[in-house]
Parts: C-alpha cells; sequence; structure tokens
C-alpha cells in the first residue's frame, strides 16, 4: 500500500504542472478547411548587387516553365524590393502597345475563354515550350539583347521550374533557349545557377 501511495504523490505535482501551464481548456477550433497536399514552391531569380539571389514564392498555379517565366517577368514584389531585390528583364508592361497596320484585314483576337485580356497579350508577347530536354522562351516583346544576368535570369528560374515539374531530370543539366523579337537566341543551363 505504501508504494502504491508514492505513486499518488509522485503523480500529483505532475498533474499540478500540467494543468497550471496556462494552456485553457478549448473544443475544436475551425481555422479554414482541412490541408489538401503541399502547396507547391517556385524559386524565381532576382538581381541583388549584381549577383543572382534565389527568392522563393508561392505561385497561384501549378509551377511549370511557363509559369516560372510569367511570375519572373512580373518583376521584383513591394517585399522583395524593400530587400533591394531587382530584375534586369523588361516588364511585360514594356511591350508595344500598338500593332503595325496589317497589309491584309485580320479580325481582331480575343482573349481566351476564361482568361483576361492582360493574360492573352502576355501569351502573345511570350511564349515557352519544353520538348526534347530543351526549354525554348520566345520573348517576342523584347528587341534588344538581354544582358548576361537578365538571361541567367530566365535560364535559372526556368531551370529550376522544369526541375520541379520533370522529376526524370535528375543530375543532368536543364538547357535553356532564350529567343528575343529578332531572332538572336542565347542557350545555356542550370550548371552555373546558384543554389536557393
Amino acid at each position: 500500500m505504501r508504494g502504491g501511495r508514492r505513486v499518488v504523490l509522485l503523480c500529483v505535482p505532475a498533474l499540478w504542472t500540467l494543468v497550471s501551464c496556462g494552456i485553457p481548456a478549448t473544443g475544436v477550433v475551425e481555422a479554414g478547411g482541412p490541408a489538401h497536399g503541399l502547396v507547391p514552391m517556385l524559386r524565381v531569380y532576382l538581381v541583388e548587387n549584381g549577383s543572382l539571389v534565389a527568392v522563393p514564392r508561392r505561385p497561384v498555379g501549378a509551377v511549370d516553365a511557363e509559369s516560372a517565366v510569367m511570375n519572373l517577368l512580373e518583376g521584383p514584389t513591394e517585399t522583395e524590393r524593400a530587400k533591394r531585390l531587382t530584375t534586369l528583364l523588361p516588364p511585360l508592361t514594356a511591350a508595344p502597345t500598338t500593332a503595325p497596320t496589317p497589309l491584309v484585314s485580320v479580325p481582331p483576337s480575343t482573349a481566351p475563354s476564361g482568361g483576361s485580356a492582360a493574360e492573352a497579350a502576355a501569351s502573345a508577347a511570350v511564349s515557352v515550350d519544353a520538348r526534347s530536354g530543351v526549354v525554348s522562351i520566345h520573348l517576342r516583346y523584347v528587341g534588344e539583347e538581354l544582358s548576361d544576368l537578365a538571361t541567367a535570369q530566365l535560364i535559372c528560374t526556368v531551370a529550376e521550374a522544369q526541375r520541379t515539374t520533370d522529376t526524370g531530370t535528375g543530375a543532368e543539366a536543364v538547357t535553356v533557349k532564350v529567343t528575343n523579337a529578332r531572332g538572336r537566341s542565347v542557350e545555356g543551363s542550370d550548371e552555373r545557377c546558384p543554389e536557393g
């Protein structure tokens, strides 16, 4: 009986500690819907003091090469600008607002169903195609040559997204080809991209 009394005496201080820790007893707390798996993360490469920096972002949709390019071309967010991050890529708003007059009458294009006019304009200004181990980016709105660092922003961002979507790439380098409106192309891989 004495051993049983000792156990009870030892348990009382332990229970008192748990009860007095200041955590109120509550029922079920409603805090939104149930979890639906992992939220995809995207890393875009911005510039800080002349060097590439990987910046994590949560994209609205799936992570793929096209969404990575569009996300990067939006430029730094307010928070990123406050951290002195910038981009050397011309924004999509720099695209010419007037098209040359066509020789043949063509009906005006409309945005695809469910998409906005801005999305349609962006997709006309930029195309991304991933085939045969090469991701091709055509920047139809950029006439001048991009700097090496601006090109590296695209290459590293797209290669990172491609690795996320294509699990078969493994240790192989991802090749990215960037072409401007004049047809000038630069090709590179993610071998020299900084780790995030």
